[in-house]
């Protein structure tokens, strides 16, 4: 296991670009109502990039689906990508967000990371997605 030190300036940048598995979509045959998919992820693991140690959490997923759903199994292996890669709270639920609506292009999207206590600290990380906005 690889111990980080210094600062962490440099070291997600490149999370934006990041190759990640493709997320498989089927069509919603129910396109054009506004329904909730709501998914949740609770053995999220990825690693500190700072300390090299492993973070847990639970992440939460939930949209409105227009032209195409998410593909469960697939979306479980993008997932499990995760674990051994070096990332931020705050980069992985902007990366999951940004991979989600490249994929299925929602109608709405709220992606939150709510992460396990570390160093007495809890962190919960979420962002929003409204398509035209």
């Amino acid at each position: 296991m690889p111990h980080f030190t210094g600062t962490y300036e440099g070291r997600q940048h490149h999370v934006p670009g990041m190759k990640t598995p493709d997320i498989e979509v089927f069509e919603n045959v129910y396109a054009g109502r506004e329904y909730w998919i709501r998914m949740e992820i609770p053995e999220f693991t990825a690693i500190c990039p700072k300390t090299g140690l492993p973070d847990f959490g639970t992440i939460y997923v939930e949209y409105i689906p227009d032209k195409f759903c998410l593909e469960l199994k697939s979306f479980k292996e993008y997932f499990m990508f995760y674990r051994d890669k070096g990332i931020f709270h705050e980069n992985v639920v902007n990366k999951v967000l940004e991979d989600i609506v490249a994929a299925a292009d929602p109608v709405k999207l709220r992606v939150k990371g709510d992460y396990n206590i570390r160093g007495g600290i809890k962190t919960v990380v979420e962002r929003e997605y409204v398509r035209g906005n």
